[in-house]
């Protein structure tokens, strides 16, 4: 049960002056209580308020989880007490899942800290020929010619090794180059070109090589939130496309968008806290596999979930109800191709 505070002895509510008889007032419905509270207090209240507290948190989770549709139908039906609000559910989740996603990501990019200084990347090893040459160099009878030879050799190696293994690969060394490529011709390069790798080029000069995939990755990571809110809207429109407009309003499509979304961000959260659980316990390749495949269940059920869940809310047959949910999932896969496209675009472009 939830901790009650104990009433004020002024019965009358410091919100509408209206007399309060018992805990609530019956005119606005605030609780009677001392506003001046403890940060015990004010943190149960917070945890209090936003999950129900009792049971609506987990009876939402589960039924979310395990009922496709069971929370839209519920909460269109009038029963809303006894389950989160969709929208506070999706802040809730969405929260809880981007916190972890950057914990996560921190401990990355600092393990790729460690690895660097302590020489274990790739770039700090020394190449054979580079090997060779320090073993030429001590014979002071070795020919200079050979010498530099295999120095040239060794530049032009590192930079092609270079262009190969760089995670923002554009074809070009440097700025000066590009700009000594346009100069000998004004169309080698469009504008879109030089404007990718400039930033390109400022990125690098901010962060190690080994480095830009975790940064590009927490980027992404720290604009999916974005995305998903902006996208949003656009799904529960072509839901409202696809269906009766004089039954189902665009605001129950909306309803059901929010409880799809906070299942998709719920599930995924589910297999980065068992994937980081499992990979805490031990490395060992039959833990990795049990974590596989727990993901690969996951994901399954996260992509044949938006079928039963359409079929239950809208009331169809399944012939028909399995028709419109593959049109749907198709519109929506091109619609998403062009976000994730401009989502990846704007991650690199905010690198910071």
């Amino acid at each position: 049960m939830a901790h009650k505070n104990p009433l004020r002895k002024d019965k009358t509510c410091l919100n509408c002056n209206y007399v309060v008889e018992q805990r609530f007032c019956p005119n606005c419905g605030q609780e009677n209580t001392d506003t001046r509270k403890t940060f015990y207090h004010l943190f149960v209240h917070f945890f209090e308020d936003l999950t129900h507290y009792e049971n609506a948190f987990w009876k939402t989770i589960r039924n979310l989880i395990l009922k496709p549709a069971a929370l839209t139908k519920e909460y269109l039906s009038g029963k809303r007490l006894s389950y989160l609000a969709p929208v506070r559910l999706y802040i809730f989740i969405s929260f809880v899942t981007f916190f972890m996603f950057n914990i996560l990501a921190n401990k990355e990019e600092q393990l790729i800290k460690n690895e660097t200084k302590t020489g274990i990347l790739k770039d700090t090893v020394k190449l054979p020929e580079e090997v060779w040459l320090e073993e030429i160099a001590k014979d002071k009878r070795a020919p200079k010619a050979v010498v530099d030879s295999l120095k040239q050799f060794i530049r032009q190696k590192k930079e092609k090794d270079i262009l190969e293994d760089d995670f923002m690969n554009f074809g070009y060394h440097s700025l000066a180059e590009m700009d000594s490529v346009r100069q000998k011709d004004p169309d080698a390069i469009n504008a879109l070109e030089y404007w990718i790798n400039k930033k390109s080029f400022e990125v690098k000069k901010r962060y190690p090589a080994s480095m830009l995939p975790e940064k590009f990755k927490q980027s992404v990571i720290q604009n999916i939130p974005k995305a998903l809110f902006l996208y949003m809207p656009i799904f529960a429109l072509v839901l409202w496309l696809f269906h009766n407009k004089k039954r189902w309003y665009y605001f129950d499509h909306g309803i059901f968008t929010l409880h799809y979304f906070s299942f998709l961000l719920l599930i995924n959260l589910i297999v980065l806290l068992v994937d980081s659980i499992l990979s805490g316990i031990s490395s060992h390749f039959l833990v990795e596999g049990i974590s596989g495949f727990f993901a690969l269940i996951a994901y399954l059920w996260m992509f044949y979930y938006f079928f039963p869940a359409h079929h239950r809310f809208y009331g169809e047959s399944r012939l028909i109800s399995f028709l419109k949910s593959m049109a749907l999932l198709f519109i929506n896969m091109i619609l998403i191709s062009f976000l994730l496209v401009f989502l990846f675009v704007y991650s690199f472009v905010n690198i910071h």
